[in-house]
């Protein structure tokens, strides 16, 4: 994902905007799609903002990962299904994982072993 487009070219297209432009036009004086700026317009209308939203979703836990950790000793081999449903925890499956690589838990791997002796059929 790319970095949001910064104050200055939103200041400009909203100015563009302010002046009557329509908005396909700006979008093409400024080389960005007509549906960003009509987001940008629309954002400035209905908030009063016209900054970027910030990038990324919720970094609250609500797994206790000292616990989590207890029990990934206890059970090596459970997997992340198995762990959410022994934590009991209200949150989803998928935080569980967010939680095992926050604590820098990976999931098992495949032993390397040599390779089989059987041959091609």
């Amino acid at each position: 994902m790319g970095a949001a487009y910064p104050q200055e070219l939103r200041d400009r297209v909203l100015a563009a905007c302010d002046r009557g432009m329509k908005t396909k036009q700006v979008a093409d004086l400024f080389e960005v799609s007509s549906s960003w700026v009509r987001r940008v317009k629309q954002r400035r209308r209905e908030h009063g903002e016209t900054s970027p939203r910030p990038c990324g979703g919720a970094m609250v836990i609500k797994i206790d990962l000292e616990r989590l950790a207890k029990l990934v000793k206890k059970h090596p081999d459970a997997t992340i299904k198995e762990l959410h449903a022994r934590l009991g925890a209200d949150c989803v499956e998928s935080a569980v994982g967010v939680a095992l690589k926050r604590l820098g838990i990976t999931l098992k791997q495949r032993q390397s072993m040599r390779r089989s002796k059987t041959g091609r059929t």
